[in-house]
């Protein structure tokens, strides 16, 4: 399987859950977990490659322009990385089949999950850095998703909005940091920047650079002082929890770090950000996590204090240091995700964390309790388990590691880091697990099935492996610290994993830290009475008050400026704008005419006198809004005809199109508004306003003559794309080509933005109907309306009309890429001929018969436009590139084939059904959401409802 695909299989499968929810509970989880499988198979049937020394490459071109393409790398690094999220992510899929109760949607939950998988893995296999940083904050948009799973509880969603503020606000930092580093190489391939050591590091952006990607990193790895987002993170489910702390999310900035290791590492600053930032983050998590009651809080910060261990030993910059932290990530992964599943476990039995309503559970828990007592005595750092052999590697890095010429202070400050690890993993085990069994609990405690004590108990078979036999271990913490290490180290040759490396000062720190950590949990209430009276400052409340203040000063300086005065805010920007084209006008040099005027036409003069005044009227009767409606359309329709007289029969055509649909909808707009609009400004102000349009109006006339009259033949593109259009896109309407070719990527977004705006009228018009103000609409109409609000002859003409005008869309689109028509157009032209059926024979009429949700419409156009330009891909060209080509199908003649159609297709769909959901939006408004009717009328007649209410 192609690295590209292992990426994209997470994103596709995402599309399942959802699909196969409804199908039962065990079908939605095991259709997620084969699609975590199936990307874990194809990872694997890469690995052999990978093991024998090779660099597997996968590289799509996106914006070569850019430096943006999409650039895959598979190596040590990358396999154990991916290895770890897909593997834990199995896991964590069949616990959390069990865990979720059946209110939770696993649906959702299962899409939430696989989005995010696909992006870390997305992160450990990008090649570019560019590419890196899209993933990157695709892990903070979709783990935003999972904190916050659980929306109807306030610490959910306060955690997931704590989350993606710090992750997001170190995303950016880390967007600049890696744009530094691509500058001062040349490239934004990470393939090329590892090669560089000498040149990053002797560059005068390598500071920014460092501090800018340390910062990403820190955030993201929650490091001090932007630890706090991550105990706040814990209102997540328990899966969520355990697959954050183990595998993903927070060890994407320790991944980051040792990536960019070969190149940044080595440096005074380096280490005393690193190394000094993971030091501190260790004993300030380890100290916090001891007096935590809550078990998932205890392990969130105990997940603070590893990750600063980790980033310690990265941190001193040496070959030992850096083959200490791969092997404690792994050691890590697999010991904290079973301690968050056993965390689930016992508040699943006992429907509660609080460690102080707990105790005795060995008894009533004893599958449970073997698991927890395995992976929490590895937490510790006792012998015999794998959290044994990496903590006294840290030890042995730090008993080597000087600051400020003092020897053994930073063995001392690790030591106190791991006697407090030491203290809340005994804590864990013992004031859960151990004492008497009670009888207040809130629920009856008991093990749970195979299902959620599985994925832990497997978990633990690594943690008792590599504990008894750490050598097994050692040939794949080489492979993967050799990538690590790059050029830019060695692993030493006397280093070996294993149990014991004799009397050193580091199994005396580790028997210190052992000890103390027991005596500090048999001590425990004396020291948790010290520690509540302790001035000690909450991160959290710090943040609060950071962003308190900072929305205070945004409100001061936007209340003022930001005060509803829509006109105010028209005036200031067009004399603004005016001000600074009346400057270039004046003080630039115009050129004098090129061209002669064309000679002025009696229709072309008709056309303008009417077009003037129809801008008249609009200005001197906009208050009565039916007939400034009219003026509106009168000025598309002359506007219209400027097109066809100026030989751009496409735009004349799209031009009516959009002044029908517009017409009708703000018609039925009108429905809901006074006849008249009220006076609302001063005289004073109409006449400011008066002046600015009249200044601005001229300033436009001077620029658009002086345009018209110039020769800009060399600077203009249109040439080119006269020139391009056939035999680059295959097609000899100019303007359509530019739409589904040249422009392409322009036009696809905006049929997404016309989508979305359909969606957000519809769900405006929910809002409506949902609250007290929808009475709002029910009110009486201005005249009396004609008995009769659908007359037969327009019910039978519409009806006759239909298939003629299918037809004629059908042709329009059709022959779009060579003659004048398109999918826009041909959209606009069905959609008038459905919303001309609502308006003749009834809203309800026609919607039962409707097939097809307008909402899936616009989707599937959306969807069918992507695919197009996605489809590129694979002839190797970049996005949305036209292929064409040409086929004799007997006994028809040659004929054309563009895959331009597909995307002219989506914009045919995008916009019919943008369209019709808006009508279906203003027509919902217009009737009684609890009255059917019988004759089947477009209900947007209330005072009929109201005559017809009073009648029966």
């Amino acid at each position: 399987m192609s690295l590209i695909l292992i990426v994209l299989v997470p994103f596709l499968g995402a599309l399942l859950p959802a699909l196969m929810s409804r199908a039962g509970r065990g079908t939605c989880a095991l259709t997620t977990l084969g699609v975590t499988l199936t990307a874990l198979v194809g990872l694997i049937s890469q690995a052999p490659t990978v093991l024998g020394g090779e660099t597997v490459m996968a590289r799509v071109d996106w914006l070569p322009d850019l430096g943006l393409n999409l650039s895959l790398m598979l190596d040590p690094l990358g396999l154990f990385f991916a290895t770890l999220i897909l593997g834990i992510g199995c896991l964590v899929i069949i616990y959390a089949r069990y865990y979720l109760s059946r209110n939770d949607d696993m649906g959702e939950f299962f899409t939430y999950l696989l989005l995010f998988q696909g992006a870390m893995v997305g992160i450990v296999l990008s090649d570019n850095v560019l590419v890196l940083l899209i993933f990157w904050e695709l892990t903070s948009l979709s783990s935003f998703l999972l904190i916050g799973y659980w929306k109807h509880t306030a610490d959910g969603r306060q955690g997931a909005r704590m989350a993606l503020t710090v992750t997001g606000m170190g995303g950016l930092a880390l967007i600049g940091g890696m744009l530094l580093l691509g500058r001062i190489v040349g490239s934004y391939d990470l393939s090329v920047i590892l090669e560089n050591r000498e040149a990053i590091q002797a560059s005068p952006l390598y500071v920014p650079a460092l501090l800018l990607i340390l910062l990403g990193c820190f955030t993201k790895s929650a490091q001090f002082p932007f630890h706090f987002w991550l105990p706040h993170a814990m209102a997540a489910p328990t899966p969520v929890s355990a697959y954050l702390h183990s595998a993903t999310m927070v060890k994407a900035g320790i991944f980051l770090v040792a990536r960019l290791w070969p190149v940044l590492s080595g440096t005074e600053i380096y280490f005393w950000l690193v190394a000094g930032a993971g030091l501190i983050t260790m004993v300030i998590g380890a100290v916090v996590a001891v007096f935590k009651d809550d078990l998932k809080a205890l392990l969130a910060f105990s997940t603070i204090s590893h990750l600063g261990l980790i980033m310690f030993l990265l941190g001193t910059g040496t070959s030992f240091g850096a083959v200490a932290a791969v092997f404690h990530i792994f050691n890590h992964a697999t010991f904290k995700a079973a301690l968050f599943m056993v965390a689930g476990i016992v508040d699943h039995g006992a429907h509660t964390r609080d460690i102080k309503r707990l105790g005795g559970l060995r008894v009533l828990m004893p599958v449970t309790f073997v698991i927890a007592a395995v992976a929490s005595l590895s937490m510790a750092g006792i012998p015999l388990f794998n959290g044994f052999v990496s903590k006294e590697m840290m030890l042995e890095e730090a008993a080597h590691t000087q600051i400020f010429d003092i020897y053994y202070l930073v063995l001392g400050i690790a030591t106190f880091g791991a006697l407090f690890s030491a203290a809340y993993s005994f804590r864990f085990l013992g004031h859960t697990f151990l004492g008497p069994k009670r009888d207040d609990y809130p629920d009856h405690p008991h093990d749970p099935s195979v299902g959620m004590w599985g994925p832990p108990a497997f978990l633990c078979i690594f943690v008792l492996l590599v504990g008894i036999l750490p050598w097994v271990a050692e040939p794949g913490v080489f492979f993967v610290s050799e990538a690590v290490l790059g050029s830019a180290g060695a692993i030493p040759e006397d280093l070996h994993l294993k149990l014991w490396h004799g009397l050193t000062p580091a199994l005396y720190a580790s028997i210190i830290a052992v000890g103390g950590g027991l005596l500090l949990v048999l001590l425990f209430t004396p020291f948790e009475k010290l520690w509540s009276v302790l001035p000690v400052p909450f991160a959290k409340s710090i943040f609060d008050r950071i962003i308190a203040a900072f929305v205070a000063l945004a409100r001061g300086i936007s209340d003022p400026l930001h005060d509803g005065a829509f006109t105010r805010f028209a005036a200031i920007f067009a004399v603004a704008v005016l001000a600074l084209a009346g400057h270039g006008w004046l003080t630039g040099t115009v050129a004098p005419a090129a061209r002669a005027p064309l000679p002025i036409g009696p229709v072309a003069a008709a056309g303008w006198l009417m077009l003037v005044a129809a801008a008249l009227g609009l200005v001197f009767f906009h208050r009565n809004r039916l007939f400034a409606l009219i003026l509106m359309g009168i000025v598309g329709l002359m506007v219209s005809v400027g097109f066809a007289l100026f030989s751009a029969p496409d735009l004349a055509m799209t031009q009516i199109s959009v002044e029908v649909v517009t017409i009708i909808l703000l018609l039925l707009a009108l429905n809901f508004l006074p006849k008249d609009t009220p006076v609302e400004s001063s005289m004073f102000r109409r006449l400011r306003d008066g002046g600015i349009a009249i200044i601005g109006g001229l300033l436009t006339a001077g620029l658009s003559y002086h345009l018209m009259l110039g020769d800009f033949v060399e600077q203009s593109i249109s040439q080119y794309h006269l020139d391009n259009s056939y035999k680059g896109g295959g097609g000899t309407n100019v303007v359509n080509v530019i739409l589904v070719d040249f422009r392409g990527f322009d036009t696809f977004g905006e049929i997404i933005v016309l989508g979305i705006a359909a969606v957000v009228i519809f769900a405006l018009t929910q809002a409506l109907l949902g609250q007290v103000r929808g009475k709002l609409l029910h009110r009486a109409s201005d005249m009396p309306l004609a008995g009769d609000m659908h007359p037969l002859m327009m019910v039978v003409l519409t009806r006759v009309m239909m298939p003629v005008v299918l037809v004629v869309g059908v042709f329009i689109f059709l022959r779009g890429h060579n003659l004048p028509g398109g999918g826009f157009i041909a959209g606009l032209v069905v959609a008038i001929a459905v919303l001309m059926q609502y308006m003749a024979s009834g809203f309800y009429w026609a919607a039962e018969r409707q097939r097809y949700p307008y909402h899936g419409i616009i989707g599937a156009g959306v969807l069918v436009a992507g695919l197009t330009g996605i489809g590129a891909w694979f002839t190797g060209h970049p996005f949305l590139t036209s292929s064409f080509t040409y086929l004799t199908i007997p006994p028809l003649h040659e004929f054309e084939v563009a895959s331009a159609i597909g995307f002219d297709l989506g914009v045919f769909l995008a916009v019919l059904g943008a369209v019709m959901l808006s009508l279906e939006s203003f027509a919902r408004l217009a009737r009684r959401r609890d009255q059917k009717d019988s004759e089947h009328a477009m209900d947007i007649d209330p005072s009929r409802d109201e005559q017809e209410e009073e009648d029966s």
